[in-house]
Order: structure tokens, then sequence, then C-alpha cells
């Protein structure tokens, strides 16, 4: 059996955000770690703008993140009826909003010094500032629409994540998000999360095919 194959990087928001929705949709595919500043030419060849994710099915190449998850929901949506009707339009919203402004700022407070004249805490205070209006609206059962996990989580909750990483102490001790942080935490801690970050060999070519979700065999004796 042929299986698509999906050109990956451990910590790329964008590409954590595919491998979930690979993940909770029971895809399975054929990985290849790439090295962000070597990357293989036959993903460039599929891809030419050089962006992770991509995903390489028998028909055609998805190299944006948030088609690969439409790809996978459209033969498995494992998301129906999690969340009510009305928030679909706030889900679409919000993940528009952190593609968009929030992942702009965050690009220029995290990397500052790869942008000319760039003020780090202004961006870093309007990603804050982004974190406190979602309080509005996060729920109090575990994600951040109700008790399910919702495409909404998969798809901002990497860039949250990546947030508290550039200082950790400084963001967990916020005290006007601490939902935000309850769900991120709650993310963190879960099996999807340590599952969709297990570490793979970076590709080679003619080297032994790796496959995503990972099976460790040695729990299955």
């Amino acid at each position: 059996m042929e299986y698509p194959i999906l050109y990956s990087f451990i910590r790329c928001p964008y590409a954590m955000r595919a491998r979930m929705a690979l993940k909770l949709t029971n895809t399975k595919c054929e990985i290849r770690e790439v090295r962000l500043n070597n990357k293989p030419k036959q993903m460039i060849d599929k891809s030419p703008k050089g962006t992770v994710p991509v995903l390489v099915l028998q028909k055609e190449v998805i190299d944006e993140s948030n088609d690969i998850i439409e790809w996978a929901l459209s033969s498995n949506n494992i998301f129906d009826g999690n969340i009510d009707h009305d928030q679909m339009d706030l889900t679409n919203n919000l993940i528009e909003l952190f593609d968009s402004k929030f992942k702009y700022n965050l690009d220029r407070y995290k990397y500052a010094t790869r942008y000319e004249n760039v003020n780090k805490d202004k961006h870093k205070k309007e990603c804050l500032e982004i974190l406190i209006n979602l309080e509005n609206v996060i729920s109090n059962e575990g994600w951040i629409l109700g008790s399910k996990i919702n495409k909404l989580d998969i798809s901002i909750l990497p860039f949250i994540r990546q947030f508290r990483i550039a200082d950790i102490e400084w963001f967990d001790k916020q005290n006007t998000i601490q939902g935000v942080q309850k769900i991120l935490f709650n993310f963190l801690n879960s099996n999807l999360f340590k599952e969709v970050m297990h570490k793979y060999d970076v590709w080679e070519e003619n080297a032994k095919p790796q496959f995503f979700p990972y099976i460790n065999m040695s729990k299955n004796r």
C-alpha cells in the first residue's frame, strides 16, 4: 500500500497542527522530517515555496496546513458536533486572527534579530492583548470551546506554545490569561501532543521509511 508522504519539521507550529489532524483522523502516512536549513530537493520539487508541512498524495500536493486539516477532515470529520453551529464562525475568525496578526507579532517578538527596527516589547504586548481577548471565549471544560477538542485547539495552541517558550517564566506569571494557561497546559500534557512530538530521524534518500503516527512496537508485545 502506498501511503501519503508528509514533509514535516517537529517544532514548526504549522506542521504540528497538520500532524494533529492526521493523528486524530487516523491517517497513516510516511513522514519525512526535514532540516529547514537543508530542505531536500524532493520536497522542493513537489512544493517550490519550500515551507512545511507538505502532504504529497497520489494525484495532488497540499502545502498549506489549513488545507491539510480540511483534507484529513473530509474523510473523517472527528470534530463534527464538538461545537455549536454558532461557534463555527468564531472558530474560523480566531484561526484567521492567529494566522495573521498573532503570528506577525509573534515572529517579531520571538525572532526580533531577524527584522530591522523592531520593538520587541511592542510585539510581545500585541500578542498578550490577543490572548487576553481570547479569555472572553474560553470554556472551563478542558479545551478552548468546550470539553472536546476542536479544530480551533489544534490550529492555534501550537502558536500559543511558541509564545510561551519565548519567555516561560514571564508567561506563566501572567494573571490576565489564566484560562489560556490552563488550556495550554492541558494541551501540553495530553497524549495527543506527546504523540505528535515524537522525534523522527531526519529523512535521507534511500533510508528506511518512517511512519506517522508513531507506533511503539515494544508496547504491543
